[in-house]
């Protein structure tokens, strides 16, 4: 009920604001619209004056002060009269240089403009003139032109940082509940595991199977490592100066054995040492989630190769496998959270992965190849030097 209600309020919300906008340009365009017209009355009644100006010559009287008035108070409305042949015979409030000649190009350039702008208006008086008044829009009406686009940019602004700021706080509220699960998982194994481990030592004492007590002693302490990653989600991890190699070769030969035998294996690591900062154990959960995917992908037949390249500055960690492949439409979305092509899972895996290497250790993870029908391949770069780093 509440999200129904949350839905129906966030409809009638982008509603409402659709319609305050659509008013405003609308009520923007009636305001355009009764301007320009007061301009052309402004303008019609220009016209008139210089009509009777001629008039009032024509039968020897004086012209009133009204008509002086308003044809010296054109205000700022740029104007250009030309005779019946298109010839100018003057121009008000246009941008000129005093130095020109009046039948410079520029001038009639400007012209040209005007007569884009508005329709003429006729000064006709028998046959001593046939003129037509050309004038433009004032800056008050320019400027209210783009007053609307103006409004648009400023809304669509207004609109993006209330996206970014809403994304952000979703984005924050999914990571408070992410590691929040985790943490809370981390306490609830604690306790059996504690119970195991009591457990484990009884069945030590009465030297029962020694062979198998020590397989389920290294899956307890598969257990507690699990429980320390889960514990450290959330929080940013202490990272040491490490071995990546015997970290990686940990990682796999605990995978080996548990996996069937139609899994081959590819390893191809470095025999010396390669130090890096890093924290093992989440290394380590990265490296193990992208290898199970690899399993999934090929539902446990097929070959993973893992290689670990070293250069000058950093080292590349690659992990290919023989499965399904990724769809090119799901490469931009495999490391978000909760996205996953299965039918079971929660798709948490790549993200956490993706979460360690870029922000926990500022390295970068993407899959560097995939084809459909013959499988992915994930690369790793982690550099060799990072400032803060503990030996």
């Amino acid at each position: 009920m509440f999200r129904s209600f949350k839905s129906l309020w966030k409809n009638w919300g982008l509603l409402g604001a659709f319609g305050i906008v659509s008013l405003i340009l609308w009520n923007t365009n009636v305001l355009f619209q009764v301007l320009k017209n007061e301009e052309r009355t402004k303008m019609e009644l220009w016209a008139t004056a210089q009509k009777e100006l001629v008039e009032s010559n024509d039968l020897s009287r004086d012209y009133g002060t009204l008509t002086f008035d308003v044809l010296q108070k054109i205000g700022i409305t740029p104007m250009i009269q030309v005779n019946e042949e298109g010839k100018i015979i003057d121009f008000r409030n246009i941008e000129w240089n005093s130095e020109d000649d009046p039948d410079s190009l520029a001038l009639y350039a400007s012209l040209a403009k005007l007569k884009k702008q508005n329709a003429p208006i006729p000064i006709v008086y028998k046959d001593i003139i046939n003129q037509n008044l050309y004038y433009g829009d004032s800056l008050l009406l320019v400027k209210l032109q783009y007053y609307p686009l103006a409004l648009l940019l400023i809304i669509l602004l207004f609109g993006g940082l209330l996206y970014f700021f809403f994304q952000t706080n979703k984005a924050a509220e999914q990571n408070r509940l992410w590691a929040g699960m985790a943490k809370e998982t981390a306490h609830q194994i604690g306790t059996p595991l504690s119970s195991l481990m009591g457990w484990i030592d009884l069945l030590k004492e009465q030297n029962i199977a020694p062979a198998s007590i020590e397989e389920m002693q290294k899956d307890i302490e598969r257990l507690e490592v699990i429980t320390e990653r889960f514990s450290k989600v959330g929080s940013l991890p202490e990272l040491l100066q490490k071995d990546i190699v015997h970290i990686a070769r940990e990682t796999i030969a605990y995978l080996q054995k548990r996996t069937g035998k139609q899994i081959q294996w590819a390893v191809d690591l470095p025999e010396k040492e390669i130090l890096l900062p890093l924290n093992d154990s989440l290394l380590s959960w990265t490296l193990e989630n992208l290898v199970k995917n690899g399993l999934d992908s090929m539902k446990g037949i097929g070959q993973i190769q893992i290689q670990l390249i070293e250069h000058e500055h950093d080292i590349r960690l690659l992990v290919k496998d023989e499965g399904s492949g990724i769809a090119p439409k799901h490469l931009k979305k495999i490391f978000q959270p909760g996205f996953t092509t299965k039918s079971r899972g929660w798709g948490l895996g790549l993200s956490l992965a993706h979460r360690i290497i870029h922000e926990y250790h500022k390295g970068s993870i993407w899959v560097k190849e995939s084809k459909l029908g013959k499988g992915t391949t994930f690369e790793i770069v982690l550099q060799k030097k990072d400032r803060g780093i503990r030996n």
